[in-house]
């Protein structure tokens, strides 16, 4: 086999050095400085499907928020029990807002966070005081140490990883350009020329 020039695609070339970029999710971190693993696809899902009920911690009422979009998605598009944690708020969306994830009448089984990295191990520590099954960071929240006090006490951890998304994409929802197509099929749409 003779050596090729990589163009920029990190995975058209299956050499070892782009092996680690090519890898499925979950199977390898993928960002530098990354040392954990989190839960694979399947298992994600398995996670989802065992749920009843979801915490949103963090739920914004600014329809700006990434929060307020899942808990719209959650409360309108799915069959869980949603409850939406904010100190600083009394309803959302028609809901009651509870001020902390002890003052919720139901142990949720997946705690969604919301919250500024600093915090995440403190929430953490309240998924576990509660008996939360799931610790659930949002995109763009990846913290080890709120991950590593989780899974000490038995929880499972998803991190960087959109609660709605992973949804819709389980649930033939989403479209590969990401939003909903309304369409559920395993054929491809032939676009109109």
């Amino acid at each position: 086999m003779t050596a090729t020039t990589n163009t920029g695609d990190a995975c058209a070339l299956p050499t070892p050095t782009d092996a680690a970029a090519c890898a499925l999710p979950g199977s390898a971190p993928a960002v530098p400085g990354r040392t954990r693993v989190g839960p694979t696809q399947q298992e994600r899902f398995a996670l989802l499907r065992r749920a009843k009920s979801i915490a949103i911690v963090g739920a914004s009422n600014n329809p700006a928020r990434a929060s307020f979009f899942v808990a719209t998605y959650l409360l309108s598009s799915t069959a869980y029990d949603v409850y939406l944690v904010n100190p600083r708020e009394t309803e959302i969306l028609g809901q009651p807002v509870y001020a902390s994830l002890k003052d919720l009448p139901v142990v949720p089984d997946i705690v969604d966070v919301f919250r500024r990295h600093d915090d995440l191990p403190g929430v953490a520590q309240e998924a576990i005081d509660v008996g939360a099954q799931t610790l659930w960071l949002q995109l763009g929240s990846w913290n080890e140490e709120a991950a590593a006090t989780a899974e000490a006490a038995g929880v499972s951890v998803v991190m960087d990883r959109c609660i709605k998304i992973e949804h819709a994409r389980f649930h033939g929802g989403l479209h590969l350009a990401g939003f909903d197509t309304g369409v559920i099929s395993s054929r491809r749409q032939l676009l109109a020329r």
